[in-house]
């Protein structure tokens, strides 16, 4: 694009880059194109390019503002086929049809990766976090945690429910166990020692 600049006749060329692997979707904040706009809207900028203008479009408002703005300061916007001029109403309308395209495409993508998600769901194969005890492995599947108390601590809730058969109680007895293990840690900091593992996951 720089090449295509010069070619077009302009000189001073600045790339902004600071936006790159982020979403122009959403409420995330753009600093690169949060700059650019204030440069073009205090006159400094004659012409706003992207391999692609209708990348803006990410975000409709956003988008809607740039044109608007490039209108009002009369900045050009340039691709690699055409140079749009928004003060004219036939650049102005194609404009604003790329940009409801593009953001067309984007829920588009949305929606299917949304499908996709839940079509995982169904089968059991969708795992976003691991619980408690267990890690998710690069392939997708779950291992047990390999530390051995976290293992035993597991296994000891476990003994507890198979014992009073009460999940209530079982999660009353797991929050007394675990206000003993911080008093446990707490004296055993107090003293110099570490030795509350046997405390912690006894059951």
């Amino acid at each position: 694009m720089q090449d295509r600049l010069r070619q077009l006749g302009w000189h001073e060329v600045e790339v902004i880059d600071e936006d790159l692997g982020h979403s122009a979707a959403g409420t995330q904040t753009r600093a690169g194109f949060e700059r650019m706009v204030a440069e073009v809207c205090l006159g400094r900028v004659g012409a706003v390019a992207a391999r692609e203008v209708s990348r803006f479009a990410r975000n409709s408002r956003e988008w809607q503002q740039l044109v608007e703005v490039c209108r009002v300061v009369d900045t050009v916007l340039i691709d690699q086929e055409t140079v749009y001029a928004p003060r004219l109403s036939n650049d102005r309308l194609l404009l604003g049809l790329k940009g409801s395209l593009n953001e067309y495409e984007l829920d588009l993508l949305r929606q299917r990766s949304l499908e996709a998600r839940r079509e995982k769901a169904r089968r059991g194969e969708l795992i976003i976090t691991a619980p408690v005890g267990y890690r998710k492995t690069e392939d997708q599947r779950l291992e047990k945690d390999p530390d051995l108390r976290v293992q035993e601590a597991i296994r000891s809730v476990f003994r507890q429910f198979a014992a009073i058969g009460s999940v209530r109680q079982t999660l009353l007895w797991s929050w007394s166990m675990a206000c003993s293990c911080r008093h446990a840690r707490r004296a055993a900091r107090s003293t110099g020692s570490d030795r509350t593992t046997e405390r912690c996951t006894r059951s």
